[in-house]
């Protein structure tokens, strides 16, 4: 009788454990997916675009939620679908905002906004420069972004606006390496 009893026990202790592995799973599934689909997700930089801003292999954590109540500002980092293939990210800096004017002269970046003067970007962060030409007015959803290594990247001067469709987030955390971790990346403060 004693040994059934120690049998039952241990069988009801295996199944109270596989029970609790399962709530344990179901919990997780449902707390985890739902930040992972709708709030942050992870990125790794892949290519010399971003250089020296990010470098390949870089680990980000992108923020999904802040672009759902705010609207994308100039010098964010956005990671996005790349409109020409939507399988494949890119990482890139927002420069021209929805309705402005972009121009691009010998590597110099002028904005002019729809209202306001005409300005030139004082961007010390690049530091691989490319001398080339771009003129374009961008629509109320779309948005011009470079990379920060404008002689190694794929950006609005070859593939045109960005639609703000398209955008996925912004750069929250630079988790890896380690040695590296930082709280909005690549932040830039306004230099206009």
């Amino acid at each position: 009788m004693e040994n059934s009893f120690q049998q039952n026990k241990k069988s009801y202790t295996a199944h109270s454990a596989f029970v609790e592995i399962i709530q344990t799973l179901i919990i997780a599934f449902l707390v985890v997916i739902p930040i992972r689909i709708f709030i942050a997700q992870p990125f790794i930089v892949n290519g010399a675009s971003m250089d020296p801003t990010f470098e390949n292999g870089d680990y980000l954590i992108v923020d999904q939620l802040s672009y759902r109540f705010n609207e994308p500002e100039r010098f964010d980092i956005v990671i996005f679908r790349y409109p020409k293939d939507t399988s494949k990210f890119f990482i890139k800096r927002i420069i021209g905002l929805p309705g402005e004017t972009v121009s691009i002269r010998e590597g110099l970046v002028s904005i002019t906004p729809l209202a306001g003067d005409a300005f030139t970007l004082k961007d010390d962060y690049v530091e691989y420069s490319k001398i080339d030409e771009y003129d374009g007015t961008l629509k109320n959803d779309e948005y011009f972004v470079l990379g920060d290594n404008r002689a190694e990247s794929s950006d609005s001067r070859i593939w045109g606006p960005l639609n703000e469709e398209f955008i996925i987030g912004k750069a929250f955390l630079k988790v890896f390496p380690l040695k590296e971790f930082e709280f909005k990346p690549g932040s830039v403060l306004e230099k206009i």
